[in-house]
C-alpha cells in the first residue's frame, strides 16, 4: 500500500468526524517521522505492512474518539512541540495567548520569580524559560503523573536547569516573603470547567483527558478561588509589584472579574480576550510596597 493509498483509507475510516484528512494526515506524519510535505511528494512510496498494521491500529483510536496528540503522544504549543499522555490536558491556542500576556508583563518588569500552578504538561513554564528574561521558575501540580510528563518536556526543550518541579496542592508551599526579594509573577490555567458543563463535553474530552485537570466544581471557581486566597496572602507581604495571569472559561468573565477584585481589591485588574473574541483570562498587576 502507498502513501496516498492510505491516506485514503484512512479518510474515509475516520470520515464521521471532523477534519478526517487533516487526523490521517497527522497520524501518518508522526508514525512516519515526516513533514506534511513529505507526504505529498511521495504519495507513490510504498509502505512496509509494519507502518500499514501501526496506521491501522491508530485510526482505530482515532475513530473511538481519542484525541490524536495522545495517539501520537506530542502536541503543538507556541513554538515547540509537547510531550502529552492521559496524565495532563492537552495544550490548546487559547493558553497560547495567555503565555503571550505574561511574556509582554516579564518582558518589561524582569520578575525574579515566577510561579507555573496546575502545570500539566509544563507547556506555560517551560515557554517562559525559553522566551521570558531569566527567573527562579517553579512548576507547580498536584498530580506526580503530570510532573513526570513535564519532566520529560524540560529534557527535551533544553529547561530542566531552569524550571524547578514542585508536587503541591497550588501555592501551598511557597512563603510569602518571596515577593519581598524582586517582581513576581504567577500565572495558572486550572480547572474552570462547571458541573453542568462537565456533562456536557464532546466524549473526546470527557473520556479521555484528566478529569483533575478540568472540573472546577459547581461555578468552576472552586480551585481559582483557593488561589486567589493564596495570591491575596502574598500580596499582603509584597514589597515589589507582582502580575497574576488566569484562563477562566468564556462565559465566567464578569463573574471572574468579580471575585478577583474582591480577593485583590488593591490591583489593577483586568479582563481579557481570546483570539475570538471570547473572555478568556483574568489579569491582576499587585503595587509593591517598595
Amino acid at each position: 500500500m502507498t502513501i496516498r493509498q492510505l491516506l485514503a483509507w484512512a479518510g474515509k475510516a475516520l470520515a464521521n468526524q471532523a477534519e478526517a484528512e487533516l487526523s490521517a494526515r497527522l497520524l501518518l506524519q508522526a508514525l512516519l517521522d515526516r513533514p506534511s510535505s513529505y507526504l505529498i511528494a511521495h504519495d507513490d512510496e510504498r509502505l512496509t505492512t509494519d507502518i500499514v498494521n501501526k496506521m491501522q491500529a491508530w485510526v482505530k483510536r482515532a475513530g473511538a474518539g481519542e484525541p490524536i496528540p495522545y495517539i501520537i503522544g506530542r502536541a503543538p504549543f507556541y513554538d515547540a512541540d509537547f510531550i502529552v499522555s492521559p496524565a495532563v490536558l492537552i495544550p490548546r491556542p487559547e493558553t497560547e495567548r495567555l503565555v503571550e500576556l505574561a511574556l509582554n508583563w516579564a518582558r518589561v518588569n524582569r520578575p525574579v520569580h515566577i510561579f507555573d500552578v496546575g502545570t500539566g504538561s509544563g507547556c506555560i513554564p517551560i515557554t517562559l524559560a525559553r522566551h521570558a528574561p531569566p527567573a527562579n521558575i517553579w512548576a507547580v501540580d498536584i498530580s506526580q503523573a503530570a510532573l513526570n510528563i513535564t519532566w520529560q518536556n524540560c529534557r527535551r526543550l533544553m529547561v530542566d536547569g531552569q524550571v524547578q518541579l514542585v508536587n503541591a496542592d497550588l501555592l501551598a508551599p511557597f512563603s510569602a516573603q518571596l515577593t519581598s526579594q524582586g517582581p513576581w509573577l504567577i500565572t495558572a490555567n486550572l480547572p474552570y470547567i462547571t458541573d453542568l458543563e462537565w456533562t456536557e463535553l464532546a466524549v473526546g474530552v470527557k473520556s479521555y483527558e484528566p478529569a483533575l485537570a478540568l472540573k472546577g466544581g459547581p461555578d468552576g471557581f472552586v480551585l481559582i478561588e483557593q488561589l486567589l486566597a493564596q495570591v491575596a496572602t502574598m500580596a499582603e507581604h509584597a514589597k515589589f509589584p507582582g502580575a497574576l495571569f488566569l484562563e477562566i472559561g468564556y462565559q465566567q468573565g464578569p463573574a471572574g472579574l468579580d471575585l478577583l477584585q474582591g480577593y485583590l481589591p488593591l490591583a489593577e485588574a483586568n479582563l481579557s480576550q481570546d483570539y475570538g473574541g471570547q473572555d478568556r483570562y483574568l489579569t491582576a498587576f499587585i503595587p509593591g510596597k517598595k
